[in-house]
């Protein structure tokens, strides 16, 4: 029951955001909209961004189901744009209602789980130091992050085939180079 109602607050909220902005829509629309009461809002969520957050990281989560390996990278980031393009309407709104924080962050939680993953199943036997796989995982975000939040902020125009293409072209071996140099530099 519980997922149930977090489901019905996610597709009424997106219903709402297609008239209004978000920083517009208000608990009681939601609760109105879905037919449960305030209660059962707060319940799960304590305000409308945390509602925002949560339809975030599920959404992530079923883009990048089984994508988070070396050789299925592409395909999970691919995944990523589609559920971000899916969402269009809704992730639009949030990014200029809300901000570009929130997606911001979002897209950081998303894209460092896909690009952590990889990272440790190209150190595997190899006793990198966490920090050190880290640090290539947050540098990788960086610039994934900053591809699709310029896609996003130019409407979601250009094919996102191609610019997953692109960035498949731009690091093809570059996450395993990263990790062979900072082994390098240990034995130094």
């Amino acid at each position: 029951m519980s997922n149930t109602t977090k489901l019905a607050l996610e597709a009424s909220l997106k219903k709402l955001l297609l008239n209004k902005p978000i920083d517009k829509v208000t608990i009681n629309d939601l609760t109105a909209e879905c037919g449960i009461s305030r209660m059962a809002f707060y319940y799960h969520f304590k305000d409308i961004y945390d509602l925002v957050e949560w339809i975030c990281v599920e959404d992530g989560k079923r883009a990048l189901q089984g994508k988070k390996t070396y050789d299925t990278w592409q395909e999970g980031m691919q995944q990523i744009f589609e559920a971000v393009l899916e969402n269009k309407l809704f992730i639009l709104n949030v990014y200029r209602s809300i901000g570009r924080e929130k997606i911001e962050n979002y897209l950081y939680k998303l894209t460092f789980g896909l690009i952590a993953d990889v990272v440790e199943e190209k150190c595997v036997g190899m006793g990198l130091a966490e920090e050190n796989k880290a640090f290539i995982a947050e540098f990788y975000k960086y610039g994934f992050v900053g591809i699709m939040l310029g896609w996003i902020d130019r409407g979601m125009k250009e094919d996102y085939e191609e610019i997953v293409r692109k960035m498949s072209i731009t690091l093809h071996g570059n996450i395993a180079n990263s990790i062979s140099n900072f082994e390098r530099t240990k034995r130094n």
